[in-house]
């Protein structure tokens, strides 16, 4: 495989446990860690009339993603709609996007399942299929038994096995397990693990994940267009943000100022964006966001079942929601 990472001169990882079980030394035969900032947006799946994943349109969505300014994209996150895929589909749409998608653009790729198992397993054939790193989601269907001590076991089997660099994903409002801030510290420490992905939007939780693992090159995301410009403020590095599916280059732009020290500008802009994103997210989500894309010259289309398109009474309020912040 010839990824981003083989061709910035990443060597591969060599790592060794000196103290314990949870204690690493960080060791690489060339190159520096791979800087993941700037944005990204979590990009849609298409479907046919028949719910199969319709790859002529993908390509066509990318093609278009390709021309912005973006650090590249996240395949098969939440608004991939990688719970309804099967292993397989998850595979062939990495696969797929490798081959069209700009090599200066790096392609994280969902790997995440609820076995450590199996996520092993998965994130070696992303890898395979051309992903420069592996976004790995919290396994949650047995929430209750999911504490520090489970987590940490799990995110360490899996980095130690991944042949790319590992982000981590916490996202409560789909899975309604928050990946604990002791363990986010600790995981921190490995040598395969580069970030965190926080969908959660408390900016304290954010500033303080920063501030505790600012000697470890950890690098964290901001998981919403909503709270990005404040992720900058605390020490965000960027952002895997729905709304960059519909309104990329607004989102890029607001990073560009936030980065540049224009917060006046980045203020202004942010609070146009804070409509538009909580409507393809909490209150619209997949559904919403597919819509927004065809309003925009993207192909969205349906959902896989059992989600549900939109009434004609939400697509009305999403509308306003983009229209009322001169949008549409």
């Amino acid at each position: 495989m010839q990824s981003l990472r083989a061709a910035r001169g990443l060597g591969p990882l060599v790592w060794t446990r000196t103290a314990g079980p949870l204690v690493w030394t960080r060791t690489r035969t060339a190159g520096p860690r791979l800087d993941i900032s700037g944005i990204y947006p979590p990009i849609a799946t298409p479907f046919t009339a028949q719910e199969d994943v319709d790859y002529d349109r993908l390509e066509e969505n990318l093609q278009r993603y390709g021309q912005m300014p973006f650090r590249g994209l996240v395949v098969q996150g939440s608004n991939g709609e990688y719970p309804f895929l099967a292993e397989e589909e998850r595979v062939e749409v990495v696969r797929r996007v490798r081959r069209v998608l700009p090599a200066d653009k790096l392609l994280m790729a969902g790997s995440g399942c609820e076995s450590t198992r199996a996520t092993v397993q998965m994130t070696e054939r992303m890898a395979a299929a051309g992903a420069d790193a592996a976004l790995v989601v919290t396994p949650c269907f047995y929430k209750s038994k999911m504490d520090s001590t489970a987590l940490i076991q799990h995110f360490t089997k899996v980095a130690d096995s991944s042949p790319v660099p590992v982000v981590l994903y916490s996202v409560p409002a789909n899975t309604g397990l928050e990946l604990p801030l002791d363990a986010v510290v600790v995981l921190a420490q490995h040598p395969n693990i580069l970030g965190l992905k926080d969908s959660g939007g408390d900016i304290t939780r954010i500033g303080l994940i920063v501030h505790k693992t600012k000697t470890q090159d950890f690098q964290v995301l901001a998981g919403s267009a909503g709270f990005l410009m404040a992720s900058y403020c605390v020490g965000a590095v960027g952002g895997v943000c729905a709304l960059a599916n519909v309104l990329g280059r607004e989102v890029c732009e607001l990073e560009r100022l936030c980065v540049s020290g224009r917060w006046e500008e980045a203020r202004e802009l942010q609070q146009r964006l804070i409509e538009p994103n909580a409507a393809v997210t909490r209150k619209f989500a997949m559904p919403g966001l597919k819509q927004a894309m065809e309003w925009f010259g993207f192909h969205g289309g349906a959902c896989r079942s059992p989600l549900q398109p939109l009434t004609e009474a939400e697509i009305q309020q999403l509308r306003r929601d983009f229209s009322s912040n001169g949008w549409l």
